[in-house]
């Protein structure tokens, strides 16, 4: 049964916790895809979320950064060997339109591998997300983008939302009447495996308006 991981971001490592977690779920380790959020600038990227990976321990055979150096029918390829697809973070945008011009999106949901997003990549590997300038997006209307729509929410994540509830709370009222949103900061972990899901850290539900925080399962 293959996991799916929405994490925000981590300033050190992984938790012990998510470590162990991601050491019983990853079990194939042959190719790690990394997806790039910023797919036309090369160095270093990825470099951090690697470096999580590999501070737990799970270390793989092959490891592949997808970005414009890599030919689409390549990187579609790549994502279908892959163990492990990681959506890296950093820019949601660039990454959303990058999955869509490389058709990347129906590969990843058929692909049996564990898939991880963090920051930008998890917001990504959600059904739909709210762009709005309120979230530091430099536009000057809100929108709705369509993500990969691995399981059937809307990820807010890794943002400052104990000093900013109100505000989260009032600019995703609309979309959480139409699909529940789970919304993180640093050092958290939404984790959906088969019907279950399990949350690590400050983690919030939106639904229908509404804005609790979710007791941690892990």
């Amino acid at each position: 049964m293959k996991a799916h991981y929405y994490l925000g971001w981590f300033n050190n490592f992984f938790s012990e916790k998510l470590g162990r977690l991601l050491q019983e779920d990853i079990t194939d380790r042959k190719s790690l895809a990394m997806i790039s959020s910023n797919p036309s600038v090369y160095e270093d990227d990825g470099a951090t979320e690697r470096s999580w990976l590999d501070q737990a321990g799970i270390i793989f055979d092959e490891y592949h950064l997808i970005n414009y150096r890599v030919q689409k029918k390549d990187a579609q390829t790549k994502i279908q060997n892959a163990s492990v697809i990681f959506l890296l973070g950093g820019n949601t945008l660039k990454q959303n339109g990058f999955l869509m011009e490389y058709d990347l999106s129906k590969f990843i949901k058929k692909s049996s591998a564990v898939v991880m997003g963090a920051s930008a990549g998890a917001i990504n590997m959600s059904a739909k997300w709210l762009c709005s300038k309120n979230f530091g997006y430099k536009v000057e209307m809100s929108s709705v983008y369509t993500g990969i729509g691995l399981d059937n929410f809307s990820v807010l994540s890794h943002f400052d939302l104990e000093n900013n509830i109100e505000l989260v709370q009032s600019e995703l009222s609309l979309l959480s009447k139409e699909i529940n949103i789970y919304a993180s900061n640093k050092d958290c972990a939404v984790r959906v495996k088969g019907d279950k899901i399990d949350v690590l850290g400050n983690v919030f539900l939106i639904s229908n308006s509404k804005i609790q925080k979710l007791n941690e399962t892990i």
